[in-house]
């Protein structure tokens, strides 16, 4: 079956034909409709650091995923082929330590399986297993709800579904994103204003600032910025080291908050608006083949919203 392979830092992505997979006890086989491409994909080809989080090379990328249940193994009860499902990557952290999305056919554990609502589809599924799951997620490491001002640094793929699932909880979103060509969409996400930097809103006295981002000086403005006994909250990892102002993060008794992935429940939860309409990412298709160059698109900062490749219909 078609597949691609990481083999290594600075190293292009692989194009392989490798073995089918079987399911094994308490696991099923998927096959992949849709996957989707992360900001954290580029990293693995420009950081030794991620590495860390790898098993043995080579390894299938790829910790977006969705698609239909093909076979079952042994012990399994609560699933059945033909069941459409999504994939919680964090179970077994999918295209990590085990091989993830960009392949035909994936073999995933039960505890990881999440149901696609009928109303939804499989490039919106995948999208909701990292890019809602890591947006969502910070949402709750942030504590917003009802009347909380919010910062949202970055208008992709994470900070599109982060700000709108917090106005859909009755927060004040405030969006900082530096190309203006997508600044009516923020708007019509329900941001109250937005600007290119988040220190223009200096004034708002923000109580929480979620860096989407993640690209140093975005953390070190948004410590900055936040409001004296406020939090922000590092998601993106753009970069993996940042300088920030500890004069002001000790003065102004702030707090910085890393948040990664999240539960099965931010994916319910991103899947349920998506399924009442009141969520709609803007998501880009490509074809399986055409990863490269998406991963391409993502490093020259040209893709709109969150990039999935659609591997079969």
């Amino acid at each position: 079956m078609r597949a691609w392979h990481f083999v290594g830092t600075h190293k292009d992505f692989e194009r392989v034909d490798i073995e089918e997979p079987k399911a094994g006890p308490g696991k099923v086989v998927i096959d992949v409709k849709a996957a989707g491409l992360c900001h954290s994909d580029v990293g693995i080809l420009e950081d030794e650091k991620w590495l860390l989080t790898m098993k043995e090379l080579p390894v299938v990328p790829g910790h977006e995923t969705a698609g239909v249940i093909s076979e079952v193994g042994e012990g399994v009860t609560d699933w059945k082929v033909g069941d459409r499902v999504a994939v919680w990557p964090m179970a077994e952290l999918m295209g990590y330590m085990v091989d993830g999305a960009w392949e035909d056919r994936a073999e995933v554990s039960t505890d990881a399986l999440v149901a696609i609502p009928d109303e939804v589809g499989f490039s919106a599924a995948a999208a909701a297993t990292d890019a809602g799951m890591t947006s969502v997620g910070a949402l709750s490491t942030a504590g917003v709800e009802q009347g909380t001002k919010v910062g949202v640094i970055g208008f992709g793929g994470l900070g599109q579904i982060g700000a709108r699932v917090a106005k859909l909880r009755g927060a004040e979103v405030y969006v900082a994103e530096v190309n203006e060509s997508i600044w009516e969409r923020a708007s019509e996400a329900g941001a109250t204003r937005v600007a290119k930097s988040i220190t223009e809103f200096a004034d708002v006295e923000l109580d929480v600032i979620i860096d989407y981002a993640g690209y140093g000086v975005t953390t070190a403005d948004a410590l900055k910025t936040v409001k004296s006994g406020g939090r922000v909250v590092q998601v993106g990892m753009g970069k993996l080291e940042a300088t920030i102002d500890t004069y002001s993060l000790i003065l102004g008794r702030k707090q910085l908050h890393g948040s990664m992935g999240g539960s099965k429940d931010d994916i319910v939860e991103t899947m349920r608006h998506m399924a009442s309409g009141d969520l709609q990412p803007a998501i880009s298709e490509i074809d399986f083949e055409e990863i490269p160059a998406g991963i391409q698109q993502l490093i020259d900062g040209t893709a709109v919203g969150r990039l999935v490749a659609k591997v079969a219909d």
